[in-house]
């Protein structure tokens, strides 16, 4: 009796992963062909009106961050200047500390405009 159990244990791993792999399911074709999309008319066309108005969504997008990193130049400029007038050993002015949350900020936004 515990013979049979100890040789039903050995034999249950190897059948399972055969069941598991080595034998299809039936109706179904175990190498499916690729899919393919079909194939539509103007599909292959760069002048689409999709495409061309996602490439000015990128184009206007490119524009907005060269603005933007402008901006974020002259304010951490800006930033620079007051700083080097102030004696910030003593205390931090409030306009200091506008300024840097106000950088902060625009380089969120452009970090995320240039994610996408």
């Amino acid at each position: 009796m515990h013979q049979t159990r100890r040789s039903l244990l050995r034999l249950l791993p190897a059948a399972l992963t055969l069941s598991a792999f080595g034998f299809p399911v039936p109706g179904q074709d175990p190498f499916p062909p690729a899919r393919q999309r079909p194939a539509r008319p103007g599909e292959d066309d760069s002048s689409s009106p999709e495409k061309a108005s996602s490439k000015t969504a990128l184009e206007e997008n490119q524009k907005n961050i060269k603005k933007n990193v402008e901006k974020l130049f002259d304010l951490a400029t800006q930033l620079k200047e007051q700083v080097e007038k102030t004696d910030s050993t003593t205390t931090l002015s409030l306009a200091l500390v506008k300024k840097a949350e106000e950088i902060e900020k625009l380089a969120r936004q452009i970090k995320e405009r240039a994610k996408g």
